[in-house]
């Protein structure tokens, strides 16, 4: 994946994060999320922990011991904006598991270390 298709896909969203604009247009947002989802799972290879942001996208990423079958047991799920922002840089992880913006189970599910993905815009 080429790093300029992110940044293009991210700074598309950021004014909308930012508070300046309306939510984009569904393909626009959907691209910053699957973009930057595949980023995480690049940075972070294995299969330890599902990281869904729905209805966009989930990725399988962090090494550890891998599930083959039904639920995983580390998911993390949270919605679009919440994703981004964790993304940029714009909200912490321990903000976002404190507000309730994120649903986190599993003693692996913490994306702390791995987050954020790039400062686009900062």
């Amino acid at each position: 994946m080429d790093p300029r298709d992110l940044m293009a896909a991210v700074e598309a969203v950021l004014p909308w994060l930012d508070g300046a604009a309306q939510a984009p247009d569904r393909p626009v947002l959907a691209a910053a999320v699957k973009l930057s989802l595949r980023t995480l799972a690049q940075d972070a290879p294995g299969k330890s922990v599902e990281v869904r942001v729905p209805p966009y996208a989930a990725v399988q990423c962090v090494q550890g011991v891998r599930h083959t079958r039904g639920t995983p047991p580390n998911v993390i799920e949270m919605d679009a904006r919440t994703w981004l922002e964790l993304a940029t840089g714009r909200l912490s992880w321990a903000d976002a598991v404190a507000g309730d913006r994120v649903a986190a189970s599993g003693s692996r599910a913490d994306l702390s270390g791995l987050l954020p993905l790039l400062r686009a815009g900062s």
